[in-house]
Parts: structure tokens; sequence; C-alpha cells
């Protein structure tokens, strides 16, 4: 303990309020389009947020480094934009379980990992980009559904993004909270749903929903999750070995997964405020900002069942425009980097048009048909006869 640091630990506070309030919705909306009912999202809330916690405070202990580790919020859009599966939510876990124990072969067998590092750029990214379409457009929509909350959203997100771009998601939520709250045709929230309830799924194992949800998730997870989560610890002076830390996610997951969470994984946006300087400028003490992250996720995670209530409550509009606000970075971070490449231009386009479109064939959805659509362009561009 004599390492604690009270810069450390207010760093890793922020970083628990940053990454769940910017989220939260997505992963909500995302568990809802695959079927889950009001009671089962909450729980699936609940269970990627102590799982990523726990798994945080585990990994960063044990190795004195600020490994950070967040719910999978590219994963949670491509739910959003799936639908809900032959079988319903029951083989929705299913998926969520195959994408774990994928993610544990990733960290246990080293080609695993490498094939899915070896996807080109440019089409992994489109497949993102055309995920995240639907939900980046929700902002808009909003407005012209509801003229006045929508606006105050917006104009929220964008006045503190100006001022301080990593509470701009946070102040549009709090925003959507007064509006809904002061809104007089809102439902009252019933109390018995504000108290966290796990919901235990069984699971159903349908080749449609592995395909469709399983696979996409996993590349989605590791592509834009793991691998970049590498790199942020990377640029700031750890050189963690990434198999154990893909087969502890992977683990983490595997026990999230029956009580609705998709996927756990190394973050990002908050490992780069965990593990940057201004967490502490001695290296060797930032490991105690990702530990207090965690704790954070843990309790945060017991608010679950309040947040779901309150999201259901709330017209789906503003959530979804919530949602699309805090998925526009990474929406423009994919597309910029799907087509930077011009000989891989016109595949990515493809990817991406294809996934956005929201084509279903077998019951497999758009991710799926993007990747093999683009892949098959791509090749068809480098092939000489």
């Amino acid at each position: 303990m004599r390492s604690f640091s009270l810069q450390a630990a207010v760093a890793g506070l922020l970083a628990a309020f940053v990454g769940f309030a910017s989220s939260f919705a997505v992963v909500l909306q995302g568990l809802v389009a695959v079927g889950a009912s009001q009671a089962e999202a909450a729980s699936g809330l609940m269970a990627l947020s102590i799982t990523m916690g726990l798994c945080a405070i585990v990994l960063s202990l044990a190795r004195r480094q600020p490994i950070s580790v967040a719910w999978s919020t590219p994963g949670a859009a491509l739910l959003a934009a799936s639908g809900v599966p032959d079988g319903g939510f029951p083989a929705a876990v299913g998926a969520f379980l195959v994408c774990g124990v994928l993610l544990v072969v990733a960290g246990a067998w080293k080609p695993l990992g490498r094939w899915v590092a070896a996807i080109p750029a440019p089409i992994a990214n489109a497949m993102l980009a055309g995920v995240l379409l639907g939900l980046c457009l929700a902002p808009a929509r909003a407005v012209a559904a509801l003229p006045l909350q929508g606006l105050a959203i917006f104009v929220a997100w964008a006045v503190m993004a100006r001022l301080k771009r990593v509470l701009a998601v946070p102040a549009a939520v709090a925003v959507a909270v007064a509006m809904i709250a002061l809104d007089p045709a809102a439902p009252p929230l019933p109390a018995a749903d504000l108290l966290p309830h796990p919901v235990l799924v069984w699971p159903e194992f349908r080749p449609a929903a592995i395909v469709g949800l399983a696979l996409p998730l996993f590349i989605v997870t590791m592509a834009s999750q793991n691998i970049p989560g590498m790199a942020v610890l990377q640029v700031n002076g750890y050189r963690p070995e990434p198999g154990p830390l893909f087969r502890m996610t992977g683990l983490f997951s595997l026990a999230g997964a029956p009580f609705g969470g998709h996927a756990v994984n190394l973050a990002a946006i908050t490992a780069a405020m965990c593990a940057g300087i201004d967490a502490h400028p001695d290296r060797a003490r930032r490991y105690w900002a990702a530990v207090v992250a965690g704790i954070g996720y843990v309790v945060l995670g017991l608010l679950a069942g309040a947040a779901t209530a309150f999201v259901a409550a709330a017209p789906p509009v503003l959530i979804e425009a919530v949602a699309g606000l805090a998925l526009l970075g990474a929406f423009a971070g994919a597309t910029m980097a799907a087509v930077s490449e011009v000989r891989d231009r016109e595949a990515a386009v493809v990817t991406f048009l294809v996934t956005a479109s929201g084509i279903s064939f077998f019951g497999i959805g758009g991710a799926f048909w993007g990747l093999l659509a683009g892949g098959g362009m791509l090749a068809l561009s480098r092939w000489r006869p």
C-alpha cells in the first residue's frame, strides 16, 4: 500500500465514471436488440460492470501495471445492429459464450490471435463503421422527433467536447437525465426495478447466432478493443505479454455471459486515462488508477438496475441519441482508417455498405456478410491472372 497514490485514485474514479456513463446506453441498446427483457438487460449490464471491474483489479494487482478492462462497446453496437436471432436471447447468450471461448483460445493459441491481427485493417474498420452507422444517425433522428430535448442533448455534448472532450458524453447523459426527469409525462420508476437482480439465462447454441453474432463479436472485440488496448499500454511504456491478458478477459467474459454480458476486453480510451502521465508522474504507481477504476465499475454495476429502469422509462430515441453521440468518435476513426488506403478503398466501401445495409441471410446478420463481401473484393483486387 505504500505505492498507493491519491492522484492515481482520482484518475481511476474519473475513468470508471467516463467509461460507464459514456457507453452504458449502447450496451443496453445492444442487449435489448438481441431479445433481452428489461430484467435481462439490467442483469447483463451488472454482469459486465462487475466482471470487468474484478478483471481489472486482478490483472493490475498481479502485474503492478495499469491494465484497464472495459466492456466491448463496438460489440454492443454490433448487437444493436443485428436484431433478435433465431432462438431469442438464449441464442444470443450462447453466442456470448462462444465469443468468450474464442477470446480464451486467442490468448492461449497464438496463431488465432495472429490471424485476427492479420485481417486487413481497411476491412475490419469498414465493418465496424457499418455497424456503427445506424446508431450514429440517432442524434439527428432525435432532433427531428423531439426538437427541444434532442437539441439540448446535442448542444451539451458539443459544448463540453470543446471544453473537455472526455466529459462530453457524460454531459449529454446528465442533460438527458434532467430532461427525462422533468418530463411530467414520464412514468414513475418502480422501486423494485432499482435493485440489482442477476438473471441466469440458459444458453442455446444456434449455428446462425454463432456465425452471425459470435464470430463478428469476437473480431470487433479483438480488432477494436484488445489490440488497441495493448497499443495504449505500449505507448505508455508497459510491455505485458498479450496472451495472458486476452485469456483472462476471455475467462471473465465466460463468467458474465450466462447473466447476459456479451464480452469484456482490454480498454483503449480509459486505458489512456489510467496509464498516462496524468494518473501519476511515476509509472510504477499508476496501476492504482486501474485498480480504483475496477472498484468503481463493481460499485456502478450494483446500480445497473436503476440505470436500466431509467432507460426503459425514457423515450427510446433520446437513449439512442446519447448512444450515437458516444460512438461518433469511433465511427469517424473507423471510417477514416477504412478508406485511407486507395488500393483497398473499393473493398472497404463494399464491406461498409453490406454491413450497414442490415441484410440477413440464413439468420446471419450483415456484419458477417460485409466481412465476406469485402474480403472477396480485396482478394479479387489483388489477384494477378
